[in-house]
């Protein structure tokens, strides 16, 4: 494709419509930059919504992949292959678990956890069968499945895809008055966000999820969280829910633990817990493959040493010094978020997400709107300071126009 205009008409003519993307056509990329089919350079300040926290083309993650593309790359679960076990071993002792199940797609690992807390509900808890029921938060973002969509409060992603996915029951994020009233007998699971990233980067308040935590021990109920955003350094912490000091007993993964090269995700919890699967009662023929399991394997040795969590969170206090000097301005209503990841509220006065995120782009800034007047930054966490204060220079000269 010669032009971005050539590109963006084949694509309308050929491909059925899922989001809107900016109208921008990536050729090549390199760390935290991208480069058009023309060859305008841009800041990619979104990072595949987290799935390129180690920056585009990362040289171990590439060349893990390379290695294991000689050697083998699926042999489904039929087998097992060598790099299988590995993986799995050093995937559970980050997450500080017995064991993981791997899966593909962050909404193939949610739709494992729904299956999983069902299934535990029924045969350790002693729930009746089909009685289970699961608590969720008002505002999530976990996927796009049917099941998933059934307990999602965003009419765009839930509107004309019923029948529902019965077995929910939705409190607002953040109120744990709310939370203890909705857990009865029959509440297997607590599945929630650390931070709710398609909602516009929402932290919940201070103490929320240790009692969250102590809520469903009390009641002898799963928590859940759903790391797929959050998780794998995003935060400045391995995992989001370390802010809050609690370990949740299931850890649902995904996007960062592909390195931005293949699609990886994982369930991880204690055999307690993820040992009610018996054989044949779940199953992914791509799930845990070896290619998956080698950039899988690699990501968590990268993550083992602390570096690109001490990375996030420095850089993150200085990207949050730096938005919220914008706040009071005019502009910006507020900024919300931890480590390398916020959401910024945009005075509908200058301009809707959307329209902010265009002005960006023509800057050579690659950011998202979400629900109309939010704007989300979160760039891979290898970018250089430098870069992102010229991120951020862009951002105050697009608000100041």
């Amino acid at each position: 494709m010669s032009t971005t205009a050539d590109a963006i008409r084949s694509a309308e003519a050929h491909s059925a419509h899922n989001y809107h993307p900016l109208p921008v056509v990536v050729a090549s990329a390199e760390g935290a930059w991208v480069t058009d089919v023309e060859g305008r350079r841009y800041l990619d300040m979104l990072a595949g919504y987290s799935a390129l926290n180690f920056g585009h083309g990362n040289r171990r993650l590439l060349d893990a992949a390379r290695a294991q593309l000689e050697r083998v790359t699926l042999t489904s679960r039929a087998f097992y292959h060598d790099r299988f076990a590995d993986f799995c071993r050093e995937l559970a002792a980050l997450c500080g678990k017995d064991m993981v199940l791997p899966m593909n797609t962050g909404a193939e690992a949610v739709e494992t956890a729904v299956k999983l807390a069902r299934k535990w509900g029924y045969e350790v808890k002693g729930v009746p069968d089909g009685h289970a029921k699961i608590v969720v938060a008002a505002g999530n973002f976990h996927g796009r499945t049917t099941t998933i969509v059934s307990f999602s409060t965003d009419h765009e992603a839930r509107d004309h895809f019923g029948p529902y996915t019965p077995g929910f029951e939705i409190v607002p994020y953040g109120d744990l008055t709310a939370l203890a009233a909705a857990v009865t007998p029959n509440t297997v699971a607590v599945l929630l966000e650390p931070i709710q990233g398609e909602a516009g980067v929402l932290v919940p308040p201070a103490g929320y999820f240790q009692g969250v935590r102590d809520l469903t021990r009390e009641r002898n109920v799963l928590f859940m969280a759903d790391e797929i955003q959050s998780g794998l350094g995003r935060t400045g912490k391995t995992f989001a829910c370390e802010h809050e000091g609690v370990v949740p007993d299931v850890y649902i993964l995904g996007k960062a633990l592909g390195g931005g090269v293949v699609p990886v995700s994982a369930v991880a919890a204690d055999q307690d817990v993820l040992g009610v699967f018996r054989p044949g009662e779940h199953g992914s023929t791509f799930g845990g493959n070896p290619l998956a399991c080698a950039v899988g394997l690699e990501v968590v040795a990268m993550l083992r040493t602390g570096e690109y969590q001490q990375r996030a969170a420095e850089l993150g206090d200085h990207l949050h010094r730096e938005l919220n000097l914008l706040v009071g301005g005019g502009a910006v209503t507020a900024v919300r978020g931890r480590g390398l990841w916020a959401g910024v509220d945009i005075d509908p006065g200058h301009g809707t997400g959307r329209e902010i995120s265009e002005r960006l782009m023509e800057r050579g800034v690659l950011a998202k709107d979400t629900h109309g007047s939010t704007i989300r930054i979160a760039p891979p966490l290898v970018i250089s300071k430098e870069d992102l204060d010229w991120g951020l220079e862009q951002l105050r000269s697009v608000l100041a126009g």
